[in-house]
């Protein structure tokens, strides 16, 4: 459950996260991190646009001394969306809006969370130039200390290449992208791999508005051959691959499931899980490959 891996800024990152997306409210927010924390996460993951840093803020602070955890003891993840006609400074003030709302002097991870503007305008002509500014201004306040690594989400290989070309040597820590059965890029991980970027799963288990993936007959299968739950399988799947995973949940019980991950796929169900990129395989989420 704790396992970590070392990312390419010296830091550890536990490989089990905690997803926070479309968790909100004070209420709800308090009681799915003490379930979390409870079970043994000790990784949070959160966003600008999940509108719920002010909540973690909060809840952490009454729940790190319950278990008895100090700050350091936990690991939390947050990103933004360029905006345009913002520029770097605009970057510096979300990013310090984010420690104030979290009520933390340092986040360990700060992604840039999608390779275009906001509105989700995949050919704005300023894509490149928001892309640079925005990790620029990242990589500005790494040195300063309060953000201990940085890096991407949602970024292609064409990104990566890109920023790469142009970073100044500061390589992404992490780089975040949809990864499931259905979904999952060889080529991605290989060039990420290659560079020393972490790659984190999200929508491991498909999407919240559908048990596609997790009814699927050939997960159902595999999970009742081993003797596992099918999300107990699709998170497994991910960590075979030595890829993080961030998965969400709102009950005790599901939050306990997802962290019973010590086991291991055979070979061959793992070749049965692979398959279905080809036989079912489509995306849950946004696609950034149309993103110039």
């Amino acid at each position: 459950m704790n396992k970590t891996f070392r990312l390419n800024t010296g830091f550890d990152i536990p490989l089990v996260g905690f997803g926070t997306y479309q968790i909100h409210g004070q209420e709800l927010i308090y009681q799915v991190l003490d379930y979390a924390l409870e079970a043994g996460y000790r990784h949070i993951d959160t966003a600008v646009v999940y509108r719920n840093e002010e909540y973690i803020g909060t809840a952490l602070k009454t729940l790190l001394p319950k278990y008895n955890l100090k700050r350091e003891d936990i690991f939390i993840t947050s990103k933004l969306i360029s905006q345009a006609g913002k520029d770097e400074e605009f970057v510096e003030q979300m990013v310090r809006r984010s420690l104030a709302n979290l009520q933390t002097d340092y986040l360990d991870l700060y992604l840039i969370h999608w390779p275009g503007v906001s509105g989700m305008q995949v050919t704005h002509p300023d894509n490149v130039k928001y892309r640079k500014g925005s990790w620029n201004a990242l990589s500005k306040l790494q040195r300063e200390g309060c953000l201990r690594s940085i890096g991407v989400s949602n970024y292609t290989v064409k990104h990566l290449k890109e920023m790469l070309a142009d970073c100044k040597g500061i390589v992404p820590a992490v780089n975040q992208v949809e990864w499931h059965p259905y979904y999952y890029q060889p080529e991605l991980h290989e060039f990420c791999r290659q560079q020393g970027i972490f790659l984190q799963a999200y929508s491991s288990l498909g999407s919240s508005n559908t048990a596609e993936l997790r009814d699927d007959e050939t997960v159902k299968s595999v999970a009742k051959r081993l003797q596992k739950t099918p999300a107990q399988v699709l998170l497994r799947w991910a960590i075979e691959q030595d890829v993080g995973i961030l998965p969400k949940a709102r009950s005790r019980d599901h939050i306990q499931e997802n962290v019973g991950l010590e086991f291991e796929i055979p070979a061959e169900e793992m070749k049965h899980l692979n398959s279905l990129k080809d036989s079912v395989g489509h995306k849950f989420a946004w696609n950034p490959e149309t993103v110039v």
